[in-house]
């Protein structure tokens, strides 16, 4: 038993809860907010993805190919994903067919040519991820690092076993058999592929999601723990006071105030600061490692790194 932080798993849950959520619960709300007006003018929306992860049941599986390590950067995966076998994306396109009846006209062109589509599915993946996962990833990933680094100590601690039976209401551990609830296919070891891959998500929700594609592990993904207040607002620390001694407290506000991913522009109208200062002290801030910045259409996003949330003493177990 092993366990992975996937960038891949991350976009197709993400995605899904876009399309799931009419409303999006309040978890997800703040998220939500913001990501969906970049999604709609990038025409991201209405692509690829849209055809190829339904709101509920099926997922095709050659878009979460097995993490070859613990945690794999989403061009490696991407890598994979292009290099899936045409008749597995054919057969995985053959079962989502079974389940909403029809695909799509892209999924149909996937269909027909996968070794010329799946590059342009993995420029879209690309695109999805720049808008709406990779501000925000070094808070995602603390939080999942810090669930499998939880896990991990607890199979030290107490036994594989313990680890399975606690991750989840749907999955049991008993005897040497590991059981899913709504599995209504038997899956022998034989038949399953050698060991067993754990992955945690930050937007699953509530419930599962399993692949089953031997010769690769089964892979069983499950909502991580601590979501609840990963897209909360959090108040200034008191350490911001000490931190404000040492940066400043001009550098510190901007620190403080991406809390979400924000532009120039937002900034300096929520800090008073002028849009020329706010870009001086936002690129010291990026050499120092602090913030980073991603393109949204005309727009860049800075985003605090892992670094700067832990100089803040952002709580994020």
């Amino acid at each position: 038993m092993r366990f992975a932080v996937s960038p891949l798993w991350e976009v197709v849950t993400s995605f899904r809860r876009l399309l799931n959520d009419g409303a999006v619960s309040p978890v997800y709300r703040p998220w939500a907010a913001q990501v969906r007006p970049r999604l709609a003018a990038a025409g991201l929306d209405r692509g690829w993805l849209c055809e190829l992860i339904p709101s509920s049941k099926y997922v095709p599986h050659f878009l979460n190919p097995a993490p070859a390590g613990p945690a794999p950067v989403l061009a490696t995966e991407l890598a994979e994903l292009v290099a899936a076998p045409p008749e597995t994306v054919r057969r995985n396109l053959d079962h989502l067919r079974y389940h909403q009846d029809s695909l799509g006209p892209r999924a149909r062109a996937l269909y027909a040519d996968p070794a010329a589509r799946l590059p342009r599915l993995a420029q879209e993946i690309e695109a999805y991820w720049k808008l709406a996962l990779a501000p925000y990833w070094a808070r995602i990933r603390t939080v999942l690092e810090a669930d499998v680094f939880h896990r991990a100590r607890q199979a030290a601690e107490q036994g594989a076993g313990q680890v399975i039976n606690e991750l989840h209401s749907a999955v049991r551990w008993d005897e040497d058999v590991l059981s899913l609830v709504r599995r209504t296919r038997p899956l022998t070891r034989e038949m399953a592929g050698r060991g067993l891959l754990l992955v945690p998500s930050a937007f699953l929700g509530p419930g599962l999601l399993t692949r089953m594609t031997p010769p690769d592990p089964p892979q069983i993904a499950y909502p991580a723990r601590g979501v609840g207040s990963l897209w909360a607002s959090r108040p200034p620390t008191a350490k911001a006071e000490a931190v404000a001694a040492v940066l400043g407290r001009s550098r510190t506000l901007l620190l403080t105030e991406l809390d979400a991913p924000a532009s120039t522009t937002e900034l300096a109208r929520r800090t008073g600061l002028s849009a020329a200062g706010v870009s001086q002290n936002l690129t010291a801030l990026r050499d120092a490692g602090l913030v980073s910045a991603h393109r949204a259409g005309r727009s860049v996003l800075y985003a605090r790194t892992a670094v700067a949330e832990t100089l803040l003493g952002a709580d994020t177990r």
